[in-house]
């Protein structure tokens, strides 16, 4: 039997790219079974291709993959983060390429990017959905001179630094939900993740994980996270550059941290309160303690989450799962 070649399937689409190739042609031209042709059709949307397939008329190449771009970025990386810079094609989570680099010695600044993680995680435990060539699967290592109880706070920093590379970006407004969410229209944009390791209650390092849902589509989302996930392409309307949306995050996160490093967390705290979604509304937090409720009121010096009870005391929240009541309306 002949060999099939990927791109050969590929070439009959992007020779026709508005038309439809129905299967018959496609299985006559390259001398394979329609099964086949379903195949090597699921294998390219693997590889970040997007078709659109209807009865009677076949399939027809609908997105391509923009792949992240070593020299672009290094170009414009060429100090603070992303002054070392690895990319890869595939990877269970670029957390634990960030950490094996860390310890390892690697600077502070160091990055990592995955066109792919097989095994991306977010907060207790949670998977990530980190399809091929279509978001921004990146983690970040740095090394605070802050004491470990305060590293709650770079979660927040990082938050803003998203947020504010996204406006730029795109000119769409994502709102910050405590302690780690970015929403676009109460769906879900991106999630940080940020794990530390520290000796003597000094951090060693940190890593800071950021996953952004650049250019995936509604249906390309696992069923569960269709009513709950969204990302930049399906709010925007238009494909995101995912190299410049990584260099805006980038030069937001280094300005804010130097920020950080030399004013403390306050104007970070600001920022950040400017953005939020969680302030001034009514939750539920799930933590190690128990269930608090009461309403969101600001936050604590600590980055903590300061919750107002029923009886006017203030509760500091350090971690957990929350929970927002929904905005009441007329």
């Amino acid at each position: 039997m002949k060999e099939f070649k990927k791109e050969s399937l590929l070439d009959m689409f992007l020779e026709q790219p508005e038309q439809f190739l129905s299967g018959e042609e496609i299985s006559r031209r390259l001398s394979i079974s329609r099964t086949a042709v379903w195949k090597q059709i699921n294998k390219l949307r693997q590889a970040g291709y997007e078709f659109e397939a209807l009865p009677r008329l076949g399939y027809r190449i609908t997105d391509l993959p923009m792949p992240l771009e070593q020299e672009k970025l290094k170009t414009f990386l060429q100090g603070g983060m992303g002054r070392e810079l690895h990319i890869l094609s595939t990877t269970p989570s670029t957390q634990e390429d960030a950490r094996r680099l860390a310890e390892e010695g690697a600077p502070e600044g160091t990055v990592v990017l995955a066109e792919e993680q097989t095994g991306g995680r977010g907060r207790m435990g949670k998977s990530f959905f980190s399809p091929y060539g279509k978001g921004v699967w990146m983690s970040i290592i740095l090394r605070p001179s802050q004491p470990l109880h305060l590293v709650q706070q770079l979660t927040l920093l990082c938050g803003v630094a998203v947020q504010r590379g996204i406006r730029n970006m795109t000119g769409l407004a994502a709102g910050i939900k405590w302690p780690n969410d970015l929403l676009i229209n109460d769906k879900k944009i991106c999630g940080i993740l940020l794990e530390s390791k520290a000796e003597d209650d000094r951090v060693s390092y940190c890593i800071a994980g950021l996953g952004i849902s650049a250019n995936i589509s509604k249906e390309s989302y696992p069923e569960e996270l269709q009513p709950i996930a969204t990302s930049l392409k399906e709010e925007s309307g238009r494909a995101v550059d995912r190299n410049d949306l990584i260099l805006s995050v980038l030069h937001e996160l280094e300005e804010l941290y130097k920020i950080y490093n030399r004013d403390g967390f306050q104007p970070i705290a600001s920022l950040w309160e400017a953005s939020s979604i969680t302030l001034n509304r009514e939750v539920s937090v799930q933590s190690p303690a128990g269930v608090t409720t009461g309403k969101a009121v600001g936050l604590h010096p600590s980055g903590a989450l300061l919750i107002e009870k029923s009886d006017g005391s203030h509760y500091p929240v350090f971690s957990g799962d929350i929970r927002i009541s929904p905005v009441q309306k007329g």
